[in-house]
Formats: C-alpha cells, structure tokens, sequence
C-alpha cells in the first residue's frame, strides 16, 4: 500500500533517515519494520519562530508495495522533418527553449535563432567580462543559450497559480538533468554549476526531433506586410519564412527599438532599479535562523525575500543567492550592471540579492517624451551613469548599508564576491532621490523586523537595474498574438509577460499551444 502523510519535524529528524522513518511509522500508525520504503515528495522549511522546523509530506510503501517509485512524467516528442509545420523562435532562453519544446509535443517543427554562442562558449566571454572588462554585445550574461537564467541561481520559484503548468515545467527539466530535489522543495533551484548541463540536454532533444538551433545568429528584422509576418530576416541577410515566437529577453534593446522603427504597437512597462545588497552568509543563516550558531549542520544556506512600501512604491527583494556571488551583467559597452548566482551547494561566503525600488511610467517626467521607451530610456541612463561613475569601468560603486542609510561615503569596504572588483562611491546619491529615499526607507522596515539584517558587514553594489523588461509587447489574451500583427507570438520576459525562469517557459508554451489552436482552426476552414 502507498500512502502520502505529512509530519513536521525539526531539521535534524529529517536528515536522519531512521528517525524520519520512526516518526512516519508513528503517523501512520504502523510499526517502523512495515515500512518497506519511505521518499520526501514535498519540503518546505518554517523559519517564522525560533525553533525552526520542517513540514515534509512523506510518501510511505507498505505491504504489497516493495518501493515508492521515483516522480517521472514521459513526454512524448513528435520527430519531424522538413515537410512538418514550423515555427521560428527568436532566443534561445526559457520561453525559447521551452517553447520549441512543446512545438515538438504537437509535430511542429522548431527552428531557433540565437544571437549568442551556446552555453558552454559563453563561458569565455563571461570570463571577459570579469577579468577584462570586455562586453560582447552579442555574447553575455544575458545573451546566449539558456538566456539570463543560464548562469544565475537557477531558481525555479514562481508565484502562478498554474500549478499544473508549473509540475510540467520542473518534470522537463528533471528529465534532462535537474536534481529530483526539484520536484519536492518549496523552492526549488537547480544552481549555475548544474543548469548549463540541463540547457544542453535540453538542445539535443530538439535537434534529436527534427528541430535547429542557429547559434550567433541575431535576428535584424521581423519581415511584415500588412498586419502579417511572413518570417524573419538576419544580421547576415538570411531570410527565414514562418510565423514567428519572439523570446528575445528582457535586455534586448536593438529588437523593441527595430520593432518601434516598424511600427509595431509597444506599451513602457514598470521595472524595479536599486542595488545589489551583499551580506556574509553567516549573518544571513544567523537572522533567518534566529539562532546565534547559524544554519549549524541540518539546514542550508538561510534564504529571505522581503516586500515593504514606501512612498506609494514598492520597495523589495529580487533573485536572492544565497551563497552565491555577484556578477558583471551589462549586455553592451559602457553599461554597469550587476546580478547574482549561486551554485546548486549554495556553500559560498557571501549571500546577496537585488535591493529594489518599483518605478512606473510617468515617474520621471523627464523621459516622458520617450514613448513606449520611457523606460528603457530611464534604465539605460543609470547604467551609463553608473559606468561614467566607476571611471569607465567595471569596478563597481559600493557603500556600506550603514553608511547609506547614514548618506556617507565609506571610509573602507568590506570583502566582496563581485570579481572585478568594488569602490568607495556614494551610491545614496548616484541612484535618483525617488530610488534612494525610498530603498533607505524601506531598508530601515526591513532591518526593524530583522534584527542583525542592518550591519557594516552588508555591502550595496550597484546598478541593479535588469529585474524585468522595459517595454511590453502587448498581445491578445486568447490568441497569444501581438493585438495587430498577425503570427508574430510574444512571449516570456522580453515581452514583458514573464518573470523567471519557471514563468517564462510557461509563457513560451502557452504561445505554442495557442499557435497549435490557431493551426487547427485554419485547416478546419
């Protein structure tokens, strides 16, 4: 017999197997030597008190059931050729990949398109950037196979209410590689050091059905007449005919401004810009934990995501790493921009994640005259100003968070995970008043409620200024498709529709099967 029970234990009777399995025996009450095999199918950890704890569903076999079998789901890829239906995909990041993906599950054939190398290649480039300081517009942190999140934390966390969509998503990707770990925790994430191996897996599936994967090569101009796409044309002068999925990401500023000079319909769309905020990770696991000895032997790396408000805007935590490290994540010279990632052991010094402030159109009336490029015009500013700051380098500006709550410069900085290194610069006064206030009001709440959070060990780096897409690429809610071209499919982060890696392969599935439906309808005619 199986049978799922939920306990709440503390850290240490879960990760001893024999004390686990005495207290599932009790919950079921059966004796310990009936339970012929026990798996965790669900973790979550409960940091709100003191005595931090663990509720865990656990699946029990028993009786007749030798073993509970572990959590597979078989999808079935269509192989297909050069006479199936196709579709063009512009980017190879979540929505892309994932996209392509489902094109597969219903015989369509996927031809990508990405403007970066493949995973792997990247590496050097990325190494440039640290060690360099040299940006490859078209080889980055943003750019390239897997997209943004291909060398992030991998986090897997997303707040739809799709469950259903979401369980396809991880299954996918355990099935090309991921830990099992993702289809039980909470949040669950894969880490930069796994994840490259997933997306590359996740290429020969494509490739092995029929599907193409056209590396450097970068998309120039979306081939229209009338309100249609008929297909795509490249930087080499490469046309492609087909209707066409658009997973550009959300840093790809030449394709919104390609599309403005089209005249295709683009909205500005709200982002979120502050800071980079880097902590020990000891004094991470200590506040989260509430205990003087940190996370100690049974619990990972303590997490945290903090919401507060201030000033009519919102004022929180974005892409937390624990043990993780801060990275350059400009996409083009003469950018500062910073991110973070961490490895799939989180085991790193130091924890960070983005300090924001949520910015909306029309709050700076001086790049109202913009447009639908309002902006992306206000985020590029502060990342040249921010670059102009540093000297005309990588060498990001820092201020201890006392010291910007306090409005002084530091005197000295603390160590740092950032690669090309920090400098003494006051960043409470390089960020805009309307950001600054705000990120110290909200700091303070922040550091109210958690205490120890507020410390001269705690170092701001900035810019972060890539939280989500400048620019909305508005579409049909039934079709998928842009509200009036005909064929051309928005989709994921770059669209303005997505925000993570999760959601963003949610959204490049939903513009197949809306593509899929669409096919369906015309052949019915």
């Amino acid at each position: 017999m199986l049978q799922d029970i939920t306990l709440r234990v503390t850290p240490q009777d879960a990760g001893i197997p024999e004390r686990l399995r005495r207290l599932g025996a009790a919950q079921a009450h059966m004796r310990p030597e009936d339970i012929r095999d026990l798996r965790i199918v669900r973790r979550s950890i409960d940091a709100r008190q003191r005595q931090v704890m663990l509720n865990l569903t656990v699946r029990i076999a028993s009786g007749d059931d030798a073993r509970v079998s572990a959590p597979t789901r078989v999808i079935d890829y269509k192989h297909t050729t050069a006479d199936s239906p196709r579709i063009l995909i512009v980017g190879a990041g979540p929505a892309g990949l994932f996209a392509a993906l489902k094109a597969l599950e219903y015989g369509i054939r996927p031809l990508i398109f990405e403007r970066g190398k493949d995973v792997d290649s990247r590496r050097k480039d990325m190494a440039a950037i640290s060690r360099q300081g040299i940006v490859d517009p078209d080889s980055n942190y943003c750019f390239g196979e897997g997209g943004a999140g291909a060398y992030s934390d991998g986090k897997l966390f997303t707040r739809s209410k799709k469950r259903g969509n979401v369980d396809n998503v991880l299954h996918v990707l355990h099935n090309h590689g991921a830990s099992e770990d993702i289809l039980i925790d909470a949040h669950p994430h894969i880490g930069t050091d796994r994840l490259p191996g997933v997306i590359r897996a996740i290429r020969e599936t494509i490739l092995e059905h029929g599907g193409e994967v056209h590396f450097e090569s970068r998309v120039d101009e979306l081939l229209i007449e009338g309100n249609k796409v008929k297909g795509i044309r490249l930087a080499g002068g490469e046309e492609f005919a087909g209707p066409v999925v658009l997973a550009t990401g959300h840093s790809a500023r030449d394709v919104y401004r390609m599309l403005g000079r089209k005249g295709v319909k683009l909205e500005a769309k709200g982002l979120a810009i502050g800071v980079r905020l880097e902590h020990p990770q000891a004094v991470i696991d200590r506040v989260r934990y509430h205990s003087p000895q940190g996370r100690g032997k049974w619990l990972p790396a303590a997490e945290y995501s903090f919401v507060e408000q201030s000033d009519g805007r919102g004022v929180y935590s974005f892409c937390m790493c624990p043990g993780g490290v801060i990275v350059p994540a400009a996409s083009a010279p003469g950018e500062l921009v910073v991110n973070g990632m961490s490895n799939s052991s989180r085991s790193g010094r130091w924890a960070n994640s983005g300090m924001v402030v949520e910015v909306l159109p029309g709050d700076f009336p001086e790049f109202a005259t913009e447009g639908p490029f309002e902006m992306l015009a206000l985020q590029e500013k502060l990342e040249k100003d921010f670059f102009r700051a540093a000297g005309n380098s990588l060498k990001a500006p820092a201020q201890r968070l006392t010291d910007f709550l306090s409005g002084k410069i530091s005197s000295s900085l603390p160590e740092t995970s950032y690669a090309p290194g920090i400098q003494s610069l006051p960043v409470h006064f390089l960020l805009p008043p309307f950001i600054s206030k705000r990120l110290q009001d909200g700091l303070r709440k922040i550091g109210r409620k958690n205490r120890g959070f507020i410390t001269a060990e705690a170092t701001l780096i900035g810019l972060e200024s890539r939280t989500s897409s400048p620019v909305r690429i508005p579409r049909s809610k039934e079709t998928m498709c842009h509200v009036e071209i005909e064929g051309l499919y928005p989709a994921g982060e770059g669209a303005g529709y997505a925000g993570g890696i999760v959601s963003a392969a949610m959204d490049g599935e939903k513009c197949i099967e809306a593509f899929h439906e669409a096919m369906i309808s015309q052949n019915e005619e």
